[in-house]
């Protein structure tokens, strides 16, 4: 099963994991995934209309992916990582 790495900022909702791997066949199924088991860690990834929202960044074994393309494609061996930006004054 592909596994997504959550980020510091992102583990409240998912009580502290640092990985989670879950059943799925896209990058947008993992978040969707990891949100019916931990409920509000979608909302951190994808804004309402369900796009990635500008803060954040995808990758797929390590390869970053355009932020429209949350639909590409993963395998069980996969890893999908979130990049949280952090702005700070």
């Amino acid at each position: 099963m592909p596994t997504v790495k959550v980020p510091p900022p992102y583990r409240g909702p998912t009580q502290g994991r640092a990985s989670i791997e879950v059943a799925a066949e896209s990058v947008r199924a993992c978040i969707e995934a990891v949100e019916a088991e931990y409920p509000g860690f979608a909302e951190l990834v994808l804004d309402p209309a369900g796009r990635v929202q500008s803060f954040v960044t995808l990758f797929v074994n390590g390869e970053e992916i355009d932020r429209g393309a949350a639909d590409t494609s993963v395998g069980n061996d996969d890893q999908v990582e979130i990049l949280a930006a952090i702005a700070g004054g």
